[in-house]
């Protein structure tokens, strides 16, 4: 039985990238197309567009619990609060595993650089590193989203 972890590991296999990957696994169960979230998510992968800032797959999950418990109503702090002491808990889990929320860290090298874009081929992190903290931000949040 494929679980959630494995369709955000096959989508990014396809082409989509981190961020996409792990919000598209958890997105039509509350009400988001996937071509909404491949869309809506884009923008973040590689650490947020290639900057190497927060990693996509760790955006991915948290707009994911966002889908599921954010606030979407003015005034309603109590979501607010629920979304972020998950997200928190679903950081800590992460760097746990993985050392760190940063694509820079956790690649060891700068996507927004030629230098980095180098180092990302030549030692195949897409496929070394980057299927590994898909699959992990997938299972983690998969805790906080079973329905």
């Amino acid at each position: 039985m494929m679980t959630r972890a494995d369709d955000a590991v096959d989508c990014f296999d396809r082409g989509f990238n981190c961020a996409q990957a792990v919000l598209s696994a958890f997105c039509e169960q509350f009400g988001m197309s996937k071509e909404q979230a491949f869309k809506a998510s884009c923008a973040f992968g590689a650490g947020m567009g290639r900057t190497s800032c927060t990693c996509g797959a760790v955006s991915g999950a948290c707009m994911a619990i966002g889908l599921k418990y954010g606030m979407y109503k003015e005034g309603d702090a109590a979501a607010k609060e629920k979304t972020y002491a998950l997200t928190q808990e679903f950081t800590r889990r992460f760097k746990a595993r993985n050392g760190s929320v940063l694509c820079t860290e956790l690649l060891g090298c700068n996507l927004g650089t030629p230098e980095g874009m180098k180092a990302m081929k030549e030692q195949n992190l897409h496929k070394t590193m980057c299927t590994k903290l898909v699959r992990d931000a997938a299972e983690i949040v998969s805790d906080f989203l079973s329905v």
